[in-house]
């Protein structure tokens, strides 16, 4: 499977994106608007914030989900016994927020979010008509206002050698939003499952920006655009011995809108927020 890299300047960027996306899942953008320098800073910010003792201060509301996730409390995959070896925190509009960092993640979360309604709009643009039909209101507007949308700043740490056997950074799994808008991280290692059933690399030289499907608008589009299993390898090596600091930002939209005849995105995210967290 070849995920070609689109251009965000490009005259055919939103029809290369639609068709990336529908075809294997993902979609990578070059040239995209989001600030490298921005993106810098929280990488660094955070990357201390993890090693500093305060995070335990900011526990995550098992309510709310705001929040810092230890890895004794980290996500276990649906489908899968041993959590994810990673730890990591929740940003909401509404959410807490650890005053030993900048405001840089808040303006990242914004500029992200402007950014997915015109990734949302192109996607709806380039939807066949027979399937732009199910959709209950335009894509872009599936997320207004919407308090769910999500910025999960995400430390893998080094392997220590002492892992639990078969666990991994984080176990294959699909999103449940809309859309999932990825920074390339500090470190490879982020796979995909392709048509053939086969794990293929995700194209995530530094300064790319992934974006792959989530359940919820593959629940939307009756599965035109297919929520797509990935995974990110344990890495090996001297790299093993590094951190990894990811930023997806979860493109939710409010709890009202309705995705299908079977799901409000309220009442599927409920359903999903269930499954992984039954074991925290």
């Amino acid at each position: 499977m070849l995920i070609t890299p689109v251009d965000f300047t490009s005259p055919t960027a939103a029809k290369d994106f639609a068709e990336s996306l529908h075809n294997t899942g993902f979609g990578v953008l070059t040239n995209h608007p989001l600030s490298q320098q921005l993106l810098n800073t929280v990488y660094a910010e955070w990357y201390g914030f993890f090693q500093n003792e305060a995070k335990h201060t900011y526990a995550y509301d098992p309510q709310k989900y705001d929040g810092y996730f230890s890895p004794s409390v980290s996500e276990t995959a649906k489908g899968n016994t041993k959590r994810d070896l990673k730890e990591f925190y929740h940003i909401y509009p509404w959410g807490r927020y650890p005053s030993e960092v900048s405001g840089a993640a808040r303006q990242y979360y914004e500029e992200g979010a402007a950014l997915a309604a015109t990734l949302l709009q192109w996607v709806e643009q380039y939807t066949p008509a027979e399937v732009q039909e199910k959709y209950s209101m335009p894509l872009s507007q599936m997320i207004q206002g919407s308090e769910q949308t999500l910025l999960r700043v995400l430390h893998y740490p080094p392997l220590r050698g002492d892992e639990e056997p078969g666990a991994v950074r984080a176990a294959a799994h699909g999103d449940i939003n809309l859309l999932t808008i990825l920074p390339a991280a500090t470190a490879a290692g982020l796979q995909v499952v392709g048509k053939d059933g086969e794990w293929h690399d995700v194209p995530c030289d530094f300064g790319m920006l992934i974006v792959n499907i989530g359940d919820m608008l593959q629940e939307a589009s009756a599965g035109y655009y297919p929520s797509t299993i990935h995974r990110v390898l344990n890495p090996t090596g001297e790299e093993a011995k590094k951190s990894r600091v990811s930023l997806p930002l979860f493109l939710h939209p409010r709890p009202d809108v309705v995705l299908s005849e079977r799901h409000t995105a309220g009442s599927y995210l409920t359903e999903r927020l269930q499954e992984l967290h039954s074991k925290v």
